[in-house]
């Protein structure tokens, strides 16, 4: 099982970013996907939620309206567009594929919020 964030980055205050997690080793369309962050000293918070066909999202209040979680199940792999991004979202960010009897993460993707 493997799932490998990529995207992140330095950004500006206000900027954008696109993560992305590439999925394999299981039935990716089966899971139900989250992304994570973990911001320095902090524990890991959760971020945002997609269900295993794509019809269903739930965003942390700190990101409703300006996160969006999306997924291709064609070719494994889940997204997370981030605008207005603040510094206090500086984080590591994780992927997650969650079942009923599987919890698998990937090693994170560091995302920067900085002038």
């Amino acid at each position: 099982v493997q799932l490998v964030e990529s995207g992140g980055g330095l950004v500006q205050p206000g900027g954008s970013l696109r993560l992305s997690c590439a999925a394999s080793g299981f039935t990716f369309s089966k899971y139900n996907m989250n992304w994570y962050r973990q911001a320095p000293g902090k524990e890991r918070e959760w971020v945002a939620t997609i269900d295993s066909a794509g019809g269903f999202t739930n965003y942390a209040d700190s990101t409703k309206g300006r996160f969006t979680i999306s997924r291709d199940n064609a070719k494994n792999t889940v997204h997370l567009q981030m605008n207005s991004l603040k510094p206090e979202e500086t984080a590591v960010y994780y992927c997650n594929a969650r079942s009923t009897w599987n919890n698998y993460w990937g090693q994170g993707t560091r995302v920067t919020v900085s002038s």
